[in-house]
């Protein structure tokens, strides 16, 4: 991009890589420059907690009232009961009133940790599209606002032809969706003056849909961020072990940061630039680096990333539990404990050769502790040396843990990288 920007919210979106597409670059680097802009990207209330995938998008927000404007946290909590259908396979489950509300009490705590809804100007604002949404006269919004939207032109956008091709059918249902967040855009338009849509570029068409609707009242805008895939081509935010959520009760913070200690050479720099607030040479030096000293930038960046979301104990626990486990053989007070209770016993005497006791599942415990998905996948990790009882691989001759030795943590690992705490509750 050739274009230099005069506000410092696109100094950054376009020196750290945040920017994928604007619907008109100099119009908004103009507006930004002139006063307080505000700006929105809504989250559909779909879990409990957001995870890694979002916040790439969160991070755009924090700095866009960092440089001076405001930011809102749009909830979904009628959107929600309709689905996004953008590039997904099949339709989602449809979620019900009490657990849209549940979903949109845990991400709230997400956001609390990167952006000020209480400084006295321009404090982010958290909101609810339920509020406009659900009292909607279904006859009246489709005089008023379904007339402008050409189903033409919502058949082009890649997001719904990619629905189209496959087997899956898309429903009516999941076809307004696109004309209920363009009528979102409208209404934080009129009422708080909203002036620009941010979000992944996957929400592309629906952007546009709602600036085509609003610009009938006033001149907005539309901004993208990259979908990001790490290096190795993997979709950002997911592991082995499932979705890296944010909050503390769905993933603990070590493994959060262990997700980030483990990046990828080749991305070190570039989530340098995306997911801290270091300073841009900072982060081009530590991406630099090669050799074994590219470690040392991993564990910033893991330290830095865990302090925003978690804070700056969780990381130095982290950290100190990390070095326990990796350079000194030891357990780690800070890894995930498990009391586990509904795990089977089997006797002893199904095994020949074995000394008197109980003994459990070793598959099933690797799955107790999150360091499998299935039963399926713990016995693979056990028939290559992979499952590991404080250091000692599990036998695939013998794939049980005595229950004796269970009555207090004991350490397994899933490899070299991923560890819990064990005991029989």
């Amino acid at each position: 991009m050739t274009y230099h920007p005069k506000s410092d919210f696109m100094r950054v979106m376009i020196e750290r890589g945040y920017l994928a597409d604007c619907t008109d670059y100099q119009g908004l680097d103009e507006a930004l420059s002139k006063g307080v802009v505000t700006a929105y990207i809504g989250y559909d209330a779909t879990a409990k907690s957001l995870h890694v995938g979002h916040l790439l998008n969160i991070m755009m927000l924090r700095w866009l009232q960092k440089t001076g404007h405001q930011p809102i946290t749009l909830m979904g909590g009628g959107t929600t009961k309709v689905g996004d259908p953008s590039f997904r396979s099949d339709e989602r489950p449809l979620l019900g009133p009490e657990q849209i509300d549940a979903n949109i009490r845990g991400m709230q705590q997400v956001f609390a940790k990167y952006l000020d809804y209480d400084r006295a100007e321009a404090p982010a604002l958290m909101l609810n599209n339920a509020e406009w949404l659900d009292g909607l006269n279904y006859l009246e919004f489709l005089r008023d606002i379904g007339r402008h939207f050409s189903v033409n032109r919502m058949l082009s956008f890649e997001s719904v032809k990619s629905r189209l091709d496959r087997e899956q059918s898309l429903s009516f249902l999941e076809f307004n969706y696109m004309i209920l967040q363009a009528y979102d855009f409208l209404e934080l338009n009129r009422r708080y003056g909203c002036l620009l849509q941010m979000g992944g570029s996957d929400q592309w068409g629906n952007i546009i849909n709602g600036i085509d609707l609003t610009r009938r009242v006033h001149e907005i805008y539309g901004l993208t961020s990259p979908l990001l895939t790490t290096s190795d081509g993997r979709k950002m935010g997911k592991s082995q072990g499932g979705a890296m959520w944010l909050n503390a009760d769905m993933l603990s913070p070590y493994d959060f940061w262990q997700f980030w200690r483990n990046t990828t050479d080749a991305d070190v720099g570039r989530f340098l630039k995306l997911y801290t607030e270091l300073p841009l040479e900072e982060c081009e030096r530590l991406g630099a680096l090669g050799g074994s000293e590219i470690n040392a930038a991993k564990i910033i960046l893991a330290n830095e990333v865990t302090t925003l979301c978690h804070g700056a104990d969780a990381a130095a626990a982290a950290e100190a539990t990390a070095r326990e486990v990796f350079e000194k053989g030891g357990i780690g007070d800070d890894l995930p404990r498990f009391d586990l209770s509904d795990i089977p016993l089997l006797p002893a005497e199904v095994v020949e050769a074995q000394e008197p006791g109980m003994y459990c599942a070793a598959a099933s415990i690797f799955v107790g502790a999150k360091l499998a998905k299935s039963g399926k996948d713990a016995k693979r990790l056990i028939s290559e040396n992979g499952a590991l009882v404080n250091d000692v691989p599990v036998k695939a001759a013998f794939p049980f843990i005595k229950a004796d030795d269970l009555t207090d943590y004991v350490k397994l690992s899933a490899g070299k990288k991923r560890h819990a705490l064990v005991k029989l509750a």
